[in-house]
């Protein structure tokens, strides 16, 4: 095979990889609706965590800045793909607020505006203070930081898990789609030679497959149909 060929198809690979970390990213954005329609109908969010959101949107935000032209070419994938789970992040923080209790109302709104004050900092910084390619590096590390809490954010609940014998408040959807979009943007960020990109999804993958291991471990314990863990 021809040089251009090589090339041809090592890009092919390298932008199916992308794709298949956006599809599955789309599926662990839309994971919580069930999570946030049970909210909605019973008006509380029980003893669900706002934190996993928090750190979602964070995530989306900095990883959104680090895709983009300006800070590192040839990974528009990465931008389009958290711009859209931005968005979502928002919608379920919102939401997250209205039917909260008063306590974790101002906890949620204060993290919140947290976030949006970090994020802006963040592009301030990297934007007045460094020049390529010390902003990538400045801007990559942040977002390294940024996905490994991200991924470990579910395991928050693993005492509640343990605790009650029940999975009721471990995302089985959640994990699964976090495992398989680790997995894809691991092998994006291989191709691309990202280490930014390839080593905390890396490891994304490897608690995904914890936190599945956990789930069915722990939903082996349901007694019947009614106790069912909620998939969302």
């Amino acid at each position: 095979m021809s040089e251009g060929g090589l090339f041809s198809t090592y890009s092919f690979c390298s932008d199916l990889a992308g794709v298949a970390g956006n599809i599955f990213a789309l599926v662990l954005f839309v994971s919580p609706i069930p999570t946030f329609r049970r909210i909605v109908g019973n008006q509380s969010t029980e003893q669900f965590s706002g934190l996993p959101y928090i750190y979602a949107l964070l995530n989306c935000l900095i990883c959104l800045w680090y895709g983009m032209p300006i800070i590192s070419p040839s990974i528009i994938l990465v931008a389009t793909v958290n711009s859209i789970g931005a968005v979502f992040q928002l919608v379920y923080i919102v939401i997250f607020i209205l039917f909260a209790d008063k306590q974790k109302k101002v906890k949620m709104l204060g993290l919140l505006l947290a976030v949006f004050a970090v994020f802006a900092i963040i592009i301030f910084v990297s934007l007045t203070v460094f020049e390529q390619p010390s902003r990538r590096l400045f801007v990559g590390y942040l977002s390294v930081f940024s996905l490994i809490s991200m991924f470990a954010s579910p395991l928050f609940i693993i005492n509640l898990v343990i605790r009650t014998k029940s999975v009721e408040y471990m995302p089985f959807y959640l994990s699964l789609a976090t495992f398989l979009m680790s997995l894809s943007f691991f092998a994006y960020g291989m191709f691309k030679e990202d280490p930014f990109i390839s080593v905390p999804n890396g490891i994304g993958a490897i608690l995904g497959t914890v936190q599945l291991v956990l789930y069915c471990h722990y939903s082996r314990g349901a007694a019947d149909l009614g106790t069912r863990p909620l998939l969302g």
